[in-house]
């Protein structure tokens, strides 16, 4: 396979995730997916089902610089970014870089902060540089965000904006464990952590290649018809207020690669576009019900509009072809 280099990075930085996470092999893709696609990851659950252990392992795996942020209410945009200080002993100013100076950034409990810190984000997340008293400054690559939050907790909470959504490529519900991984669990964890005895095993240039490379995936026509015509029908379905937007279809496509790639192939089928249409666009439309919102009602939307749309095969392309 022409990816093979991705193929196997994903695979040594899995079984490494792995050593220390029971199940969730699927929650694991999906991160994957996000860190080769240079994308960001919202991970939503109640408290305690290992959303920061699980970022944690992530950045672990990797030769990476790695800064974890617990938001607060009373976090400021500075504490983020950084600052310019007076240095008396060189008699001027200096910059201190803050934590969102790093490869990857965990941002714990993101809505807990201040709708304005968590604005301080979005030139982050979308431009991979940002503004400090007038002079921009790049970040360096790799750079991925992940954050949690508790989608059941308001007191004291913010909820995020849409355009912050819309900065995020995957939103990723974690889920309980089954009967036999809480079992497994409870052992894994009954003596020791084995969070302390995992290590790197990807480099840094080995992210930066995968994140180069996989765009080279092939996508035939009839797919991005499929993936625009998915992301029409939430613009016209009549419980959404406000459907996709262009870059929505964007997200979905470069998932959809990725996914390719860690099934073992360098081309797109349908499939990927429907294993990877949940994750990537059910945090970015707004219902009309915000109570049906809050239900999580977004995924059965997403299953109508995949039952809808038709689905390309060598038939219909050929009948369309002639």
């Amino acid at each position: 396979m022409r990816f093979a280099h991705i193929y196997d990075l994903a695979k040594r930085v899995k079984s490494n995730i792995q050593r220390v996470i029971v199940g969730k092999e699927d929650i694991i893709d999906l991160l994957l997916v996000a860190l080769i696609s240079s994308g960001h990851v919202l991970l939503e659950d109640v408290p305690g089902m290992g959303k920061t252990l699980l970022a944690k392992c992530l950045a672990k795996s990797l030769d990476c610089t790695f800064k974890r942020v617990q938001f607060t209410p009373d976090l400021l945009p500075s504490d983020l970014s950084g600052i310019n200080y007076f240095n008396q002993k060189i008699g001027g100013f200096e910059f201190r870089p803050g934590p969102i100076f790093t490869n990857i950034l965990l941002a714990d409990e993101i809505n807990r902060a201040t709708p304005r810190t968590q604005s301080s984000l979005l030139e982050c997340m979308e431009e991979r540089q940002v503004t400090i008293d007038g002079e921009t400054m790049k970040l360096q690559q790799p750079f991925m965000v992940i954050a949690t939050q508790n989608p059941i907790e308001i007191q004291g909470t913010f909820p995020l904006p849409e355009a912050q959504l819309d900065r995020f490529l995957l939103k990723v519900q974690m889920g309980y464990p089954s009967t036999s991984e809480g079992i497994e669990i409870l052992k894994r964890f009954k003596e020791r952590n084995p969070f302390d005895e995992i290590s790197p095993v990807v480099s840094r240039e080995e992210v930066i290649a995968a994140q180069r490379d996989y765009v080279n995936v092939f996508v035939g026509d009839d797919i991005l018809r499929y993936i625009v015509n998915i992301v029409e029908m939430t613009r016209k379905h009549n419980d959404v207020h406000l459907g996709v937007s262009p870059r929505g279809s964007q997200a979905l496509l470069r998932a959809s690669q990725v996914y390719a790639i860690l099934q073992g192939r360098d081309y797109v089928i349908p499939d990927d576009v429907k294993a990877m249409a949940k994750p990537v666009l059910r945090h970015r439309m707004i219902l009309r019900n915000v109570m049906a919102a809050k239900g999580g009602q977004q995924d059965e939307i997403i299953d109508q509009i995949l039952r809808q749309v038709p689905v390309p095969t060598e038939e219909r392309l050929w009948e369309r072809e002639g």
